[in-house]
């Protein structure tokens, strides 16, 4: 294969001929590549899948992480334990291609890897790395860690995502049409190309851009000298950065300035993209925001021979392989805690990051009624936890430990660790009830409802993200009804939801899975169909063409 004329090794759909590059700090393409957090590599793993089945002109741009995120073990009591261990990839190519950028006024080497389509059935990927003999130690560590806590070497990892990725697509004359930044962290691309074309209005043409943080305090901000420091710039003077970018203050807003050089933008579900306009409203020059709801790959997520029964009408095979599942996913849980779950009972499973506004614990917050529900011998449930939450975020670590040691108090509850794409599908396959209860509109999406929902759990949340556009309660689902938040202080909102979800389990979900085994076998598959009618990525990966790729203006 010729990496410097690089084209990708299939042919593409006319409809998509459009060469993209796709900037990603993180892509969740399959279990043996850990180099994802979250919901943002899983959308970028998707994404890619769905890429590749479509055959866009599209490649990935991310980093290759030594040591991943984290790898999630526990301590002597069970509590969270943060390990890092070095990660080996054979499988991924050498393409030959090393180039320097400055970063920090010096200069970094940089090697490429190449992830072939078809190793995994993904739009090709190039990974970046920094950890070579001929860079100083400080300069290695820039790829070591996804998300590094120290703020000098997270604004380094977004140069080399940026400035790096922008300058590998020169090294291999892909010359993309479309620039496509998911989320602001490569957002130092638009400056090596301000560089080079010395035009905004051309930059502008080339970049587009998709926000996944629903408030503006969670948006990435670092101090403007800090990133003039490091090079962030590329070596434009501060006086023409701000002038270029208009910001006036002392704080570089990373997602403020894509707003400002993208042609186009989007949320992550109709609400995001509503929540977005509104909240970005105040500031000027700010590119369309529009939406493009997010999804997940099916035909990588969904288990197949349940979609079979379902299509056949077959219900009595399809109930024993949702058991079948079930009993598989619980050797897992058995393995990690000694605890042995019951095929034939109602399954809550809470899985994601662990973040404070995901309220992970919220259901244990009225004890007396957890444990009626946990100890109900008519209509018995059983709990799973699962999740990472950032390394630094302890009290996300503290909300984690909290649930273990909880747990252990219960033959019924379970928390269980390694949350990352092969565990995840098995909960979901485990899961009866998949419930999300992040508090609204705090989710700007959270897709992983939807491969529950592919895996025949049934979807139980608040009102949130890509939900509206999902859930028709007591059909296909079941979600707390919107109250008026927004006049409502946390704890008000908090102890509303909370009340919510125990009438909605109590009253409707344990009846109906108990008492009408026909009606929730129904309301399990209305999801199944739903959902892959409308958040199958290959919609999602289409729409970014026909909204945002093709997007005239």
């Amino acid at each position: 294969m010729n990496f410097r004329k690089y084209e990708v090794p299939f042919t593409v759909d006319e409809r998509y001929a459009k060469r993209v590059a796709y900037f990603s700090m993180e892509f969740a393409i399959h279990q043996p590549l850990k180099i994802y957090s979250g919901g943002l590599g899983f959308l970028a793993g998707s994404h890619l899948r769905s890429a590749y089945e479509l055959r866009q002109n599209l490649v990935g741009i991310g980093i290759l992480w030594k040591y991943g995120y984290y790898d999630q073990a526990r301590n002597q009591d069970q509590t969270l334990q943060v390990t890092w261990l070095e990660k080996n990839h054979s499988y991924l190519e050498d393409p030959g291609i090393k180039f320097q950028i400055t970063i920090h006024d010096h200069p970094v080497w940089v090697k490429a890897y190449y992830l072939n389509p078809t190793t995994f059935n993904s739009a090709p990927l190039f990974l970046l790395s920094t950890d070579l003999p001929e860079n100083d130690y400080v300069s290695q560590t820039i790829t070591h860690r996804l998300y590094d806590g120290n703020v000098a070497t997270k604004v380094a990892q977004f140069i080399l995502l940026g400035v790096g990725g922008a300058k590998l697509l020169d090294e291999i004359g892909f010359n993309p049409q479309k620039y496509h930044l998911n989320e602001a962290h490569a957002v130092s691309a638009a400056f090596y190309l301000l560089n080079k074309w010395k035009s905004v209005e051309k930059l502008r043409e080339h970049l587009v851009f998709t926000t996944h943080t629903p408030e503006e305090a969670g948006n990435e901000k670092h101090d403007i000298y800090l990133c003039h420091k490091m090079s962030y710039f590329c070596g434009l003077p501060l006086d023409e950065v701000r002038k270029l970018t208009g910001i006036k203050d002392d704080l570089f807003n990373h997602s403020l300035v894509a707003l400002r050089f993208a042609k186009i933008a989007n949320g992550v579900s109709e609400l995001h993209g509503h929540v977005s306009r509104q909240m970005w409203s105040q500031y000027e020059n700010i590119c369309p925001i529009t939406s493009i709801t997010n999804a997940q790959d099916w035909r990588y997520w969904a288990d197949k021979q349940l979609y079979r029964f379902k299509e056949e009408g077959n219900d009595a095979a399809f109930d024993d392989r949702k058991k079948h599942l079930k009993r598989r996913a619980f050797e897992i849980v058995a393995d990690q805690t000694g605890k042995i779950f019951d095929p034939n009972v109602l399954t809550i499973v809470w899985a994601r990051r662990f973040a404070g506004y995901k309220r992970a614990e919220l259901i244990t917050r009225d004890l007396e009624r957890f444990n009626k529900l946990t100890s109900d011998s008519k209509r018995p449930v059983q709990i799973i936890w699962a999740g990472k939450p950032y390394p630094l975020d302890y009290p996300a670590i503290t909300d984690f430990n909290h649930l273990v040691h909880l747990s252990k108090g219960y033959k019924n509850v379970a928390v269980v660790i390694g949350y990352e794409l092969a565990l995840s599908k098995r909960l979901k396959q485990a899961a009866d009830v998949w419930l999300n209860n992040p508090r609204v509109p705090r989710e700007a999406s959270g897709t992983s409802g939807m491969t529950a929902a592919m895996n025949g759990a049934v979807n139980f949340s608040t009102d949130d993200g890509w939900i509206p556009e999902f859930i028709n309660h007591g059909n296909n689902g079941y979600v707390v009804p919107k109250a008026d938040y927004d006049n409502m202080h946390v704890q008000e909102q908090d102890e509303y939801d909370l009340n919510k979800l125990y009438e909605i389990l109590e009253n409707e979900i344990l009846p109906t899975y108990y008492d009408n085994p026909d009606t929730w076998r129904q309301v399990v598959k209305n999801g199944m169909r739903d959902v892959r009618f409308k958040f199958d990525s290959n919609r999602m990966a289409d729409e970014y063409y026909q909204k945002v790729f093709n997007y005239e203006g």
